[in-house]
């Protein structure tokens, strides 16, 4: 996927650099930069849902051990 943003961008530059009509090169590239927007923010909420994931078994993690300890002690 970022292979072809990456070309589309690439094509998308290219061709507004050979053509001569202002607004149609400002189109172009607004539209390059906006897609650019997307696959950052994209990646960086997968990012961020994936240490929250982490961080969730992390704290799912130490909950179970304190609930073996204190099932330890109330064992005695």
């Amino acid at each position: 996927m970022k292979t072809l943003t990456l070309t589309v961008a690439v094509l998308a530059l290219g061709l507004a650099a050979c053509n001569k009509e202002e607004a149609a090169n400002n189109a172009a590239e607004s539209n390059v930069e906006n897609a650019a927007v997307v696959d950052v923010n994209a990646a960086s909420n997968d990012a961020t849902a994936n240490a929250d994931v982490a961080l969730n078994a992390d704290v799912n993690a130490s909950n179970v051990a304190d609930n073996s300890a204190a099932n330890a002690t109330n064992a005695q």
